[in-house]
C-alpha cells in the first residue's frame, strides 16, 4: 500500500485509489505525513485538526482519532505503517516506496547525481507524481498556511529547473507548455515570467514576449508598487534590441549553479527566428563545419558560433545581418544535403557571366524543406562570407507577400550588410514563380535556395538550377528523429515502439517533431500506446495546444486554402477515396472528366505537393493527407471544371480562392 500526499490525501494498492473523505483522522494523518519519520507533538497536532482555539477535550479527542487512524489502516492492511505513539508525540514511518512525498525527493535526489542526459527525464517523473490540489481534501486552515506552501516550493523549484534545461538544450516550445501554466497560477513570480519571455522570443514571437513584460511589470506595480528585477529588465532590453538569447542566454541565468551572471545587454542585431518548415523551432547560435567535413556526421546538434558563421536577415532587419538559426535535432537527408552541398560550394560564383548556383526545394506542408536549407546553409556558411539572408514570401498568415516588397527587402538588407557579393540567400515559402524572379536579379552574385510547396518549374525552365522534392523520411530516419527529439534514455527504454509511432506518424518530419513533443510533457506515457491512440485518428491527433502552427490538420487547412477552391476540392475527392494509386483514367471516372482534363488536374496537383510520383502515371497521396481529406471530404465537384485554365502569367493563388491578382 501507498499513500498519496502529493495531491487530494489518498491510499492506493497500486490499482485502486481510495480518496480519504474530509475529516479530523484525514488532517491528522496529514499532519503525520508532512513530517514522514518525524515526532510531531501533540500540541501540533490539536492545532492541526482543532485550529488553534481547540476545545478543553482535544487531548482526548485526538487519541480517539489516532484509534480511527489504526482502525483505517487495519482495514487497508497497511498495519506495518501505523500511526506509533512516542513521547511527547506521534510519528508514522515510511520510505519511497510507500509515500509519493519521499518518492518525490529521492527522484530529485537522483537527478542532481545523474549526468544531464538523464536528469529531465528523472525530474520529469518526479513532477508526474503531483495529481491536483496539494491536501485538497484535508480540512486544516494550519497545515494549507504552513505546510502546503512549503511543499509546493519544492515542486517549483524542480519545474524552474526542468524550464532550464528546456531552454539550455533548445526546447523552448517544450518548455513553454509549463510556462504558461505556472504563471498564471503564480502570476508574481519572476523567474518563471523570465522564462516564458526568453522561450517565446526565442520561438520567434518577440510581440508576445513583450506583452508578457508588460504583464508581470503591471502585476508587480499594482501589487506590490515595485518593479520587476534587474534580470527581467535586462531581458526586455535585449529583446528590444535584438539580441541573440539562444543556449548563451540559458547559460547565463543567474541563478544556474555554476553559471555568470546575467543575460548580456550588450548591443546587438539579432532577431527572433522563424519557425521551420517541418514545424521546429529554429535556434539561434551554431558552429559552422566546413563545407568539405564528413557528411556522415551533418546530423549532429551544433555547437556554439565560430567567426564567420552565417547570418539570417528578417523584414525590417538592418546592419550586419544576424546569426543564422539551426534546426535542433536535424537527421536525414543525406543524399540532398551532399548534392546541395556540392552545387553551393563547387566553383567561385560570380565571375563573368556565369550564373548563381539555384536549388528549389519543393514537397508537402510540414515535410522539412525550412530545415533542410537552413541545415545545408550552416554547413556551406564559409564559401560565403557576406553572409546569408532568410527572406520569407509569406506572411504570419499564409498569404504571398508581393514581390516586390520582398525584392525592397533584399536590396535594403544586402546594402546594410557587410557586402554585397558572396552572399547565400534563402527564400522560404514561394507561391509563385514570379515572387522568386525579381529576387533573384535583385543581386549580382552569391548563390540561391528557395523552399516552396509548389514544384515551380516555370522558374526551373527559366533560370535553371537543380530541383529536390522531399517526401516522408524513411524508417530509420523517423527513428533517429524521434531519438534525437526524445532523448536516447527514453527511446531505449521501448527499442520496439519507435517504427510502430514513426508509421503512425506517416514517417512526416512535422508529426514526428509534435508526436515527439507531446511525449516529453508526459514522461509516463509508454510510446507504444501512444503510437495506439495516434492510429484511430492520426491528423486530429497531431496537435500542440499551446502553439496553433505546431498542427498537422492547421498545417493542411492552410495549404488547401491557398489553391483554388476547385482543385482544393478535386484533392479531397481523390485523396479520400479508396482509388490508390491514382490514375488519369481513374480521376476521369471519379470527378467526371475527361482523361486529359483529369491529367492536367493531376499535374497541378503533383505541383502543388498534394500527390507523389510512383511509376510513370501512377500518383499516390501521403496517408496524411488521405486521413485529412477523409476528414474534409464531402465537397461537390461541381466547380472542378474550372480548375483546367492555367493561371494567367504573373498570378499569384488568393487564400479566399477569388480570382487571382497579378504580382507586382
Amino acid at each position: 500500500m501507498r499513500f498519496q500526499l502529493l495531491g487530494p490525501l489518498s491510499v492506493t494498492d497500486g490499482r485502486d485509489v481510495v480518496m480519504l473523505p474530509p475529516s479530523k483522522p484525514t488532517a491528522l494523518l496529514a499532519a503525520l505525513l508532512v513530517r514522514p519519520g518525524s515526532v510531531v507533538s501533540g500540541d501540533r497536532l490539536r492545532d492541526v485538526v482543532w485550529g488553534e482555539e481547540h476545545p478543553p477535550t482535544a487531548k482526548t479527542a485526538l487519541q480517539s482519532c489516532v484509534l480511527r487512524l489504526r482502525r483505517l489502516f487495519a482495514k487497508y492492511g497497511i498495519e506495518d505503517q501505523a500511526v506509533t505513539a512516542v513521547a511527547g508525540g506521534y510519528r508514522v514511518d515510511a520510505d519511497a516506496e510507500t509515500l509519493d512525498l519521499l518518492h518525490f525527493r529521492r527522484l530529485v535526489e537522483r537527478a542532481a547525481a545523474s549526468g544531464t542526459g538523464s536528469e529531465l527525464y528523472t525530474l520529469r517523473s518526479a513532477l508526474a507524481l503531483w495529481q491536483g490540489g496539494l491536501l485538497s481534501n484535508v480540512p486544516s486552515d494550519l497545515l494549507h498556511r504552513d505546510e502546503v506552501p512549503r511543499l509546493a516550493e519544492e515542486r517549483l523549484r524542480v519545474l524552474e529547473r526542468v524550464c532550464d534545461i528546456e531552454l539550455e538544450h533548445d526546447r523552448c516550445r517544450e518548455a513553454l507548455v509549463d510556462l504558461w501554466e505556472v504563471t498564471r497560477v503564480y502570476p508574481a513570480h519572476e523567474r518563471f515570467a523570465e522564462q516564458l519571455i526568453e522561450a517565446l522570443y526565442r520561438t520567434g514571437r518577440q510581440t508576445e514576449a513583450l506583452a508578457e513584460y508588460r504583464r508581470i511589470k503591471g502585476h508587480l506595480r499594482e501589487r506590490l508598487g515595485v518593479d520587476p528585477r534587474a534580470e527581467l529588465q535586462r531581458l526586455e532590453l535585449a529583446i528590444l534590441r535584438g539580441e541573440d538569447l539562444g543556449r548563451a542566454g540559458a547559460a547565463r541565468r543567474p541563478d544556474a549553479p555554476g553559471r555568470p551572471g546575467a543575460i548580456d545587454s550588450s548591443p546587438s542585431s539579432t532577431r527572433p527566428p522563424a519557425p521551420s518548415d517541418d514545424g521546429s523551432a529554429p535556434l539561434p547560435r551554431t558552429q559552422v563545419p566546413d563545407a568539405r567535413a564528413d557528411l556522415s556526421r551533418i546530423s549532429a546538434p551544433s555547437g556554439p558560433v565560430e567567426p564567420g558563421a552565417p547570418t539570417l536577415a528578417v523584414p525590417g532587419a538592418a546592419g550586419p545581418f544576424p546569426p543564422l538559426p539551426t534546426v535542433p535535432g536535424f537527421t536525414g537527408r543525406e543524399h540532398e544535403v551532399a548534392s546541395l552541398v556540392r552545387l553551393l560550394t563547387a566553383g567561385s560564383p560570380g565571375g563573368g557571366s556565369e550564373r548563381a548556383p539555384l536549388a528549389v526545394l519543393s514537397g508537402a506542408p510540414g515535410i522539412g524543406k525550412t530545415a533542410l536549407a537552413l541545415r545545408v546553409a550552416h554547413l556551406v556558411g564559409r564559401h560565403f562570407p557576406d553572409g546569408c539572408l532568410l527572406v520569407p514570401l509569406t506572411r504570419p498568415d499564409g498569404s504571398p507577400r508581393p514581390a516586390e516588397e520582398a525584392a525592397d527587402e533584399l536590396r535594403t538588407a544586402l546594402s546594410a550588410g557587410p557586402g554585397a557579393g558572396r552572399v547565400l540567400v534563402v527564400l522560404d515559402d514561394v507561391v509563385h514563380p514570379d515572387q522568386v524572379r525579381p529576387l533573384l536579379t535583385a543581386y549580382a552574385y552569391g548563390a540561391a535556395i528557395v523552399t516552396s510547396r509548389m514544384g515551380l518549374p516555370a522558374l526551373v525552365a527559366t533560370h535553371g538550377g537543380t530541383v529536390h522534392r522531399l517526401g516522408a523520411l524513411d524508417p530509420e530516419q523517423s527513428r533517429a528523429l524521434l531519438a534525437a527529439v526524445l532523448g536516447r534514455d527514453r527511446m531505449a527504454a521501448e527499442p520496439s515502439a519507435a517504427i510502430p509511432l514513426a508509421a503512425a506518424c506517416g514517417h512526416h518530419p512535422l508529426a514526428l517533431r509534435i508526436a515527439a513533443a507531446r511525449l516529453l510533457t508526459r514522461p509516463r506515457l509508454r510510446l507504444a500506446d501512444y503510437a495506439d491512440w495516434l492510429r484511430h485518428d492520426p491528423v486530429g491527433r497531431l496537435s500542440l495546444a499551446d502553439d496553433p502552427r505546431m498542427s498537422v490538420p492547421q498545417r493542411l487547412d492552410e495549404a488547401l486554402r491557398r489553391l483554388p477552391p476547385a482543385l482544393a476540392e478535386a484533392h479531397l475527392r481523390l485523396a479520400s477515396s479508396s482509388h490508390d494509386p491514382v490514375t488519369a483514367a481513374g480521376a476521369a471516372r471519379l470527378l467526371g472528366l475527361p482523361e486529359d482534363a483529369a491529367e492536367q488536374l493531376i499535374e497541378r496537383l503533383l505541383d502543388a505537393g498534394l500527390l507523389e510520383e510512383g511509376q510513370p502515371g501512377s500518383f499516390w497521396t501521403h496517408e496524411l493527407l488521405r486521413a485529412h481529406a477523409r476528414r474534409a471530404a464531402g465537397a461537390s465537384a461541381g466547380h472542378v471544371p474550372a480548375l483546367l485554365r492555367p493561371p494567367r502569367h504573373g498570378e499569384l493563388p488568393r487564400l479566399d480562392g477569388s480570382r487571382p491578382a497579378a504580382v507586382g
